[in-house]
C-alpha cells in the first residue's frame, strides 16, 4: 500500500495526515514541532510513504533538513500555486494537510526548489542584506521628503550624506540655509567623520597639529575656544 504524506507547518505545530491510494485517511494527528516526535510517529508507515510534503513556510528548514536525513522522499510545495477548490465551506489544518497529500498522490503538486544546506547562509545573508538595503533607501527617501516638505528645497543623496556626517546640530544648521557644502561661520569642526583621524596623526605630530586637534575635539564656540586656550598656552 502506498502513502502520501502532507504537513501543515505553523510556528509551534504540524498537522501530520498520510493518505492511500484511495484518498482515505490513514494517520491524522497534531503534533509539536519537534523532529523526532515526527519521525516516531511517522515510523509504523516508513517503507509505505512514497513521500512527505512540507509547506514552504518561514521555519521549513528544520523539518525538511530532518525528514531528508531519515531516508524520506520530501517535497516542498510552493503554496502560493497552490489553489484550494472554489466554493469550500470551511477548511482547517487538517484540510490543508490532506489537500497537500492528495496533490501529491495526483502528480499535480506544485514543488518549490529545496536549496542545499551547505549554501543557505549565503543566500539567508544575501537576502537580509538586500532589505537592509532596501530599508537604508527608503528611510534616505523619507528624510528627503521631509525636507522638501519643510524647506522647499529638495535633497541630493549626497547632500543628505554629508548632512549625516556633520551631525544632528550642523545638519539643522545647514538646513536653515547655511549651504549645501560649506561650513558654517564659527565652527571649525567641518564633519565629525574627520576628527578621530586628525586627533589620532597629531599624538606624535608637530606642535600645529597638537593645537589643531585641540580644537577638533569639541565643535562650534566651544571648540574655538579649545584652539585659542591651547594657542595662547
Amino acid at each position: 500500500m502506498k502513502l502520501y504524506g502532507g504537513i501543515d507547518l505553523h510556528s509551534n505545530n504540524c498537522v501530520v495526515v498520510l493518505l492511500d491510494e484511495q484518498d482515505r485517511v490513514v494517520y491524522q494527528k497534531r503534533l509539536d514541532n519537534d523532529l523526532g516526535c515526527v519521525l516516531a510517529e511517522i515510523e509504523p508507515y516508513g517503507d509505505s510513504v512514497e513521500g512527505l510534503v512540507v509547506e514552504s513556510t518561514f521555519n521549513w528548514y528544520w523539518l525538511v533538513d530532518g525528514l531528508m536525513e531519515a531516508g524520506y522522499k520530501v517535497h516542498l510545495a510552493n503554496t502560493a500555486a497552490i489553489q484550494q477548490y472554489a466554493g469550500l465551506k470551511y477548511s482547517d489544518d487538517h484540510h490543508d494537510a490532506r489537500w497537500l497529500a492528495h496533490l501529491l498522490g495526483l502528480g499535480l503538486l506544485p514543488e518549490g526548489y529545496i536549496y542545499p544546506k551547505e549554501e543557505r547562509g549565503v543566500r539567508d545573508l544575501l537576502r537580509k542584506r538586500s532589505q537592509l538595503v532596501r530599508e537604508r533607501t527608503t528611510h534616505l527617501l523619507s528624510v528627503q521628503n521631509l525636507f522638501a516638505r519643510n524647506t522647499g528645497r529638495q535633497m541630493s543623496g549626497n547632500e543628505g550624506q554629508a548632512a549625516r556626517l556633520r551631525g544632528p546640530g550642523q545638519a539643522l544648521r545647514w538646513a536653515g540655509g547655511g549651504g549645501g557644502g560649506e561650513q558654517s561661520r564659527g565652527d571649525p569642526d567641518p564633519g565629525g567623520a574627520d576628527r578621530a583621524p586628525r586627533k589620532r596623526g597629531a599624538e606624535q605630530g608637530s606642535p600645529k597639529a597638537r593645537l589643531q586637534a585641540a580644537a577638533f575635539d569639541t565643535r562650534g564656540r566651544q571648540g574655538a575656544g579649545a584652539y585659542h586656550h591651547a594657542r595662547d598656552r
